[in-house]
């Protein structure tokens, strides 16, 4: 990261330190290492929590060579102890020519996770008990692997969404241990789980839900201890919102633009499962995928303001 990049990430997150109330979290969205506005929601959470110094450690996995992350900013900017975790054999090599490997307390780990080595994983890196961040973005399983981990226990957690499955029903992509994205479909929009799934397991664990990045791709969840200390007083509207981004490709892996409903027709033989129930079905079996707004939303209405 340049130092001038840096530098103004380091503005950004003083003013939005100071903002002891806001609409929703779209209002600190700022982007300095992570892919969409992450890096200010990850800032203006942590402040308002006041996490104490044993707990300023995170764990994220899904980093690819962590040149985009949503712990890059928070490890240079807050110097906080982290692990991160990616099935790219090269991770450790990256961080090592990136500087980061001297620079900060920093544990790479190349792994591909499942729901069966992932608290192995992390508890043989030296990871364990109460840490300030969790961030899961597997592009798969990601709501199994949650479901499963207990070796640590986050105060903040990040699970990336699926929009495409909508926000009315709890629902996932199968478990599969080998699950690839890029092979479950080669639309590529096949993956992870709903926003819904990840509330209600959230909930399970004892975490409320905050709401969702402007790009309709991260969950945001506050462990309830934390949470009933600032969330009523200081967001005003809590909401998930719905993607607009169009990443979809074609057998050859081409992007092919295709974007709002078009992208649900895409999958909509494909078999996803109620994490809730248990029961399994394909996607074009729900009657109602989005709710009115996400509707709305997805045809360029502004509903969800």
């Amino acid at each position: 990261m340049g130092e001038s990049l840096l530098l103004s990430g380091r503005m950004a997150s003083w003013e939005v330190r100071s903002r002891q109330d806001i609409a929703n979290l779209q209002d600190v969205e700022f982007r300095v290492s992570s892919q969409w506005g992450q890096d200010g929601i990850i800032d203006w959470l942590i402040e308002r929590a006041e996490i104490p110094s044993a707990a300023q450690t995170f764990v994220e996995f899904g980093v690819e060579d962590y040149r985009q992350s949503n712990t890059r900013f928070l490890l240079q900017n807050r110097n906080w102890r982290g692990l991160i975790l990616d099935g790219d054999p090269a991770l450790v090599k990256a961080v090592k020519s990136d500087g980061l490997a001297w620079r900060y307390d920093l544990t790479a780990l190349p792994a591909f996770i499942t729901r069966g080595n992932i608290n192995d994983l992390i508890s043989e890196a030296g990871f364990s008990g109460e840490i300030g961040l969790l961030s899961i973005d597997i592009d798969g399983n990601d709501y199994w692997v949650w479901e499963a981990l207990h070796a640590v226990r986050p105060i903040l957690c990040i699970c990336e969404y699926n929009a495409v499955f909508g926000d009315l029903h709890p629902i996932s992509v199968p478990y599969d241990e080998h699950f690839r994205r890029t092979k479950a479909h080669p639309s590529n929009l096949y993956f992870g789980a709903s926003v819904a799934a990840l509330c209600t397991l959230a909930a399970r664990k004892g975490y409320r839900f905050v709401g969702t990045n402007s790009t309709g791709n991260d969950a945001f969840f506050v462990r309830e201890d934390y949470a009933s200390r600032f969330v009523d007083s200081s967001i005003k509207r809590i909401r998930s919102v719905p993607s607009r981004f169009r990443e979809s490709r074609d057998g050859r892996g081409l992007n092919t633009y295709i974007g709002g409903l078009e992208r649900l027709k895409q999958i909509s033989t494909l078999p996803i499962v109620n994490v809730e129930t248990g029961g399994m079905m394909a996607l074009r079996d729900l009657e109602t995928v989005y709710s009115d707004d996400w509707l709305v939303a997805m045809s360029g209405g502004t509903s969800l303001t």
